[in-house]
């Protein structure tokens, strides 16, 4: 992918609930249903190699239906197990062209997998797939050395409330670049950077949302060939 796709940043004075191992919420809502993966870690990745300005191009409509098959069958390949793959679409503020751009991609849950693991497979697909870098976000405890960022997730977010939260905030969308929602139903996801999570309270807020409803994972973020 050609920039930090689905991304919000973070860090703060939040006192959150912790409702499970790396996870917290305000409210502590239950996570079944809500979206969130239990997977062990998470790839999020493309096949686009083009700059989309204009939220109408056909080229945002594709489902990406043999890119999801050719990834899941390489995460397999490689050794780690691969679990439900979701249909995203990003909107990202270009600072060399001044306006937003649009992204179709996906997000891919995989299992079994060591860091080194998910690092080499996501390196695999970034060189096959011709990509200048692929995100990964690896699930661990909210007090593991290694926790350097947060998944941030709610829903009834559009990918038009995106765009004009990202327009309307210049902060948010210089320093948190912008965010994904998933294309079925509307979910905000957000990988961040542990560094600041009040900004991204501030932009989620922006969008809608109710804080207190949305859901906050810990884990490490890794660009690999960023």
């Amino acid at each position: 992918m050609n920039r930090r796709l689905g991304t919000l940043a973070a860090v703060g004075a939040l006192t959150l609930g912790v409702t499970g191992a790396g996870t917290a919420a305000a409210s502590a809502p239950s996570s079944a249903g809500s979206g969130h993966t239990t997977a062990t870690a998470e790839i999020f990745a493309t096949n686009n190699t083009a700059t989309i300005t204009d939220p109408a191009d056909p080229r945002l409509k594709t489902r990406l239906v043999r890119f999801d098959h050719e990834v899941r069958n390489l995460i397999r390949t490689h050794g780690a197990k691969a679990g439900r793959s979701t249909l995203l679409d990003g909107v990202f503020w270009s600072s060399d062209l001044k306006q937003a751009t649009y992204e179709r991609s996906r997000e891919f849950d995989v299992n079994h997998v060591s860091a080194a693991g998910l690092h080499h497979i996501a390196d695999i697909i970034r060189k096959q797939y011709k990509q200048e870098s692929v995100l990964t976000f690896r699930h661990l405890p909210r007090t593991s050395p290694e926790t350097n960022a947060v998944d941030i997730e709610a829903t009834g977010v559009t990918s038009r409330k995106l765009h004009d939260a990202l327009l309307a905030d210049p902060e948010a969308r210089d320093e948190l670049g912008g965010g994904s929602v998933t294309a079925r139903d509307g979910r905000l996801i957000l990988i961040a950077p542990l560094a600041d999570l009040p900004l991204a309270k501030k932009f989620v807020g922006e969008l809608g949302v109710d804080w207190n409803k949305a859901e906050v994972r810990y884990g490490a973020e890794e660009f690999v060939g960023g």
